[in-house]
């Protein structure tokens, strides 16, 4: 796999990956009751422990598309 190829990969999936946290951000934030109660069914959690959940699972998901996706992609933009 040369270094094009394997920049074009990084670059779809950073794309990709910030796209679907987008969404659930969104999704988040103008569905937030049904999710909570779809949720609440199973679960029980408060409002502030539901949205603790979501914004560490976000924070999280958003470090880990910066550490596997953009900081290589920009690497390999500097080196090839």
């Amino acid at each position: 796999m040369t270094i094009d190829t394997m920049r074009e990969v990084l670059g779809w999936c950073s794309v990709i990956n910030i796209g679907f946290l987008l969404w659930w951000f969104v999704v988040f934030m103008f569905a937030h009751d049904w999710i909570y109660r779809f949720h609440g069914k199973w679960f029980k959690l408060s409002v502030g422990q539901f949205d603790s959940i979501h914004y560490a699972g976000m924070a999280f998901y958003k470090i880990v598309i910066f550490v596997f996706n953009v900081v290589p992609y920009i690497a390999l933009c500097i080196v090839g």
